[in-house]
This record gives C-alpha cells, sequence and structure tokens, in this order.
C-alpha cells in the first residue's frame, strides 16, 4: 500500500512537470501580456479561452476515462483495439467539428463577440480540435507508465507556445494583430504535437470495434454531462461575465479578473497534475483485493489536501511577492486569490471522491453532482456579479465547489465502504486556517519584513504534518 502511495507521488511529480513547469513558464508570459495589452484585450483572451475549455471537454466526450476503465477491464482481450476505436472515434468528431467552424465562421463569430476578427474563431478551433485528437496519445503514454516521454512532449508543446508569444510580442508585435498573436501561436503549437506523436499513432494495426465503441460510449456520455457541467462551472462565469457587465468596463474587469486568477493558478496546476496520475491509479489499484487498495485511497486523499493546503499558505504568505507577476493595474482585484484557490481545493476534493462511481460505473452520480453545481454556478453568478463584480464570480465558484465536494461526500458514503480520515484532514485545514488569519495580521509596513515573518507560520503547517504523519525525516 505505501508503495502504491509513493509511486502515485512519483507520477504525480513527473506529470506536474510538464503541467506545473509549463504553465509556470506559460505564467511568466502573463506580465507582457498584461503589460502589453489593455485589460480590455486581456479580457476577450480570458472570455474566448472559456470557450475552448467548454469545447475541449466536449470533443473528447469522458472518452479519456472511458479509454482507461475499457483497457484494463478484466474482459479486455485486446488494449490496441480499446486504443485504436478510442483515437477513431475521437478524431473523426474533431473533423466534424473543423468542418462545422468554418461551415458558420460568421455567426459564430459574432456570437462570441469577435465578428470583427473571425480568424481568431477558426485558429482556435483548429487548435482545439487537434488537442482533443492528441488527448487519446497521450493518455496511452499515461497508461503505458511513460510519464518521462509525457512530460517531455507537453514541455516541448508548452515551450513552443511560448517561444512563438515572445517572438510574435517581442520581435514584430503590431498592435493592429493584438491578442491575434496568442491565438496564431496556440495553432502552430498544437498542429506541431502530430508529427511527435508519431511513434504513438504508428506501429499498429488500427481497428474499429462498433460494439466496443457502443459500450465506451454508454460510459463515456455521462461523464460528457459531467465534463460540460464542470467546465461551466469553471469559466461560465467569464462567458456570462460581458452579458452581466456589458461594455467596455465589463470586459476591463473581466481581463483584471483573468489576470488575478492566474496568480491562483498553482492550485489549478497541482489538482491537474495529481489528476493525471490519479484515474491510472485508481484503475489499475481496483484490480487488487483487501483493505491495502482501500487504505491506498484514504491516503492519497490525506495527502492531496495536506499539499493542497501547503500550496495555499505559500501562496497567501508570499503574494507581496507574487502580485509582481501582473500588472499593477490589476492589483485591485487579488483579493479573489484566496477564494479561488481554497474553491479548487474543493474541486481537487470532489475529484477524490469521485473513484466511488467511477470504479462501480455508476457515472450517473457525478452528472447530477456538477448539475447541481451548474444550477448554483447560473444562479449566483445572475445575482452576485451585477451587485459583487468579479468577487461575485469568486464567490460563486467556492460556493459551486463546496456544495459538490459535500453532497458528493455524504453521497457516497451509502455507496462505497471506503472511509477517509475526516478527523485528521479536518484539522490540518483547521490550523491552515488558523495559520493563514495570524499571517494576515502581519503588517510592518515593509513586504519583504512581512514575508519573512509569515515564514515561521509555514514551517510550523510542515512541523505538524511530518510530526502527525510520523514521517521518517523527522527522526533523522
Amino acid at each position: 500500500m505505501a508503495g502504491a502511495v509513493k509511486s502515485l507521488a512519483k507520477d504525480t511529480v513527473i506529470y506536474g512537470l510538464s503541467s506545473i513547469v509549463g504553465r509556470f513558464l506559460n505564467w511568466l508570459l502573463v506580465p507582457l501580456y498584461t503589460q502589453m495589452l489593455a485589460t480590455g484585450e486581456y479580457g476577450i483572451v480570458t472570455n474566448v479561452y472559456s470557450y475552448v475549455a467548454l469545447v475541449l471537454v466536449i470533443l473528447t466526450y469522458g472518452m479519456e476515462t472511458g479509454f482507461f476503465r475499457f483497457i484494463n477491464h478484466e474482459k479486455c482481450k485486446d488494449p490496441m483495439e480499446v486504443y485504436s476505436t478510442t483515437m477513431i472515434s475521437v478524431a473523426s468528431t474533431s473533423l466534424a467539428f473543423i468542418a462545422l467552424i468554418f461551415c458558420f465562421l460568421g455567426p459564430i463569430s459574432s456570437a462570441m463577440g469577435c465578428g470583427d476578427h473571425p480568424a481568431y474563431v477558426w485558429m482556435i478551433a483548429v487548435a482545439v480540435a487537434v488537442d482533443a485528437f492528441t488527448a487519446i496519445p497521450f493518455s496511452y503514454l499515461r497508461y503505458r507508465k511513460r510519464p518521462v516521454r509525457f512530460a517531455m512532449l507537453r514541455c516541448i508543446n508548452i515551450g513552443l507556445n511560448i517561444g512563438l508569444n515572445l517572438f510574435f510580442f517581442l520581435v514584430i508585435f503590431d498592435p493592429v494583430v493584438g491578442v491575434g498573436y496568442i491565438f496564431f501561436a496556440n495553432l502552430i503549437s498544437s498542429l506541431l504535437m502530430l508529427p511527435l506523436l508519431w511513434p504513438e499513432l504508428t506501429g499498429f494495426r488500427w481497428r474499429f470495434n462498433r460494439r466496443l465503441l457502443r459500450r465506451m460510449l454508454a460510459y463515456s456520455l455521462p461523464l460528457l454531462v459531467l465534463g460540460i457541467a464542470g467546465q461551466m462551472n469553471q469559466n461560465l462565469d467569464k462567458i456570462l461575465y460581458p452579458h452581466l457587465v456589458p461594455g467596455p468596463e465589463g470586459m476591463s474587469q473581466l481581463g483584471i479578473y483573468g489576470g488575478c486568477c492566474k496568480v491562483a493558478l498553482v492550485m489549478m496546476m497541482f489538482t491537474q497534475a495529481f489528476r493525471f496520475a490519479y484515474e491510472p491509479f485508481i484503475f489499475a489499484r481496483n484490480r487488487d483485493q483487501g483493505n491495502d487498495k482501500l487504505a491506498a485511497y484514504s491516503d492519497a486523499m490525506k495527502y492531496f489536501v495536506i499539499f493542497a493546503l501547503l500550496i495555499f499558505l505559500g501562496v497567501m504568505f508570499y503574494l507581496d511577492l507574487l502580485r509582481h507577476f501582473i500588472s499593477p493595474g490589476y492589483w485591485s482585484g487579488l483579493r479573489v486569490v484566496p477564494i479561488i484557490m481554497i474553491a479548487d481545493i474543493c474541486f481537487g476534493v470532489f475529484f477524490n471522491l469521485s473513484l466511488w462511481y467511477k470504479l462501480t460505473d455508476k457515472t450517473i452520480w457525478g452528472t447530477w453532482f456538477s448539475l447541481i453545481g451548474l444550477v448554483i454556478t447560473v444562479a449566483l453568478n445572475v445575482l452576485l456579479v451585477p451587485r459583487l463584480g468579479y468577487m461575485g464570480c469568486a464567490w460563486t465558484s467556492l460556493a459551486c465547489y463546496g456544495t459538490m465536494m459535500l453532497v458528493s461526500y455524504f453521497v457516497g458514503r451509502a455507496n462505497h465502504p471506503l472511509r477517509y480520515p475526516v478527523k485528521r484532514i479536518g484539522a490540518y485545514l483547521l490550523l491552515a486556517m488558523v495559520l493563514w488569519w495570524i499571517g494576515s495580521m502581519v503588517s510592518t509596513g515593509s513586504s519583504w519584513l512581512d514575508m519573512a515573518a509569515r515564514t515561521p507560520l509555514l514551517l510550523i503547517y510542515v512541523g505538524a504534518v511530518l510530526k502527525f504523519e510520523k514521517i521518517p525525516m523527522i527522526h533523522r
């Protein structure tokens, strides 16, 4: 059991290399964007990429999780048939999506507020279709337990995107093109993944099994609804904001909100890295027997919360330094950061809890939980944003993910025998919140002295974890 959790931690770190390091490097582009683009222009970027996240979920339609479920299924006799069937399915729908976009480019561009720049829409549409297809070869690398190649290719993709952004913005920048450079860089870096993934696309016989696909779709389509609802919970505020606060002022506020969410991105990066490692982990461990399997799942939840709270405290204690990653014109929105980070922790816990309905093939439960969150997202955004602006978005995110987490936990208790160390997790949460409150009281007039004074508080948290988890390091 301990070995399995260590393996999960190792894979999380390696998968996180591509996610955390890559997103950190992308994070370093934020000062460039916020210096060279007006808040309203950055609002366009925030709005368009909110659509992108939603469309990517639609184009993969739960097939990544379905792939892991069926390729690890006890009845699976030919893993490559599962792999090729999945790729053919996703490739077909991605090509259909591209054709649809070009057929209705004008109306779609106008609906997205990009009527004067339809190129923005078709560039990002082709990029997201390619990303949807390449998600399956990347899932295959995860199945084959090749995190190093996975991380290397992800880093190459991110490096290409960053290099192109730097070239466009620092060498040939034209204000008339503006945000178009961002979308063009995304398109090129996505297309270049196809030749780099060639070894995963060749060397086997492509086969398409309609019966298998029907079974996979029956399993995955509830996850599609779950994914759509999940992405809408995460991005609907950014999609709705220009309609709830219309005009240039609304787009400017959205730019500020989007820029400040980048400061909280480190929590999302950790959660994403954990998710990449966690799905293969739970499906592989499901074949094991006895209490060791349940203990591994329980420990995975505990250590996720421990590290998530450590990241939260680190960001909050050193926010005076981290805020310099965005232009001072965006600092007015930094008060959303702690709320967004706590919301991300709740979402991470919700993802951990999802194992019970994924392993029992009751994925419809995930759909219901996400739909509950979607109702909260729509209702509270419409109610709060016109009154509180982007703070309404932040509080809505916390209410949404907090509710989904709690509902999933209590329903899961009645449907799955797994018991989590709730008291231990609650104690760490309480300790972190108390330390954060104490740290917020520190005010010497110097940012550097404030951060230095908060450092012992971070060490108290680390020391408490080492002591209560009886980690051998403390005995050396």
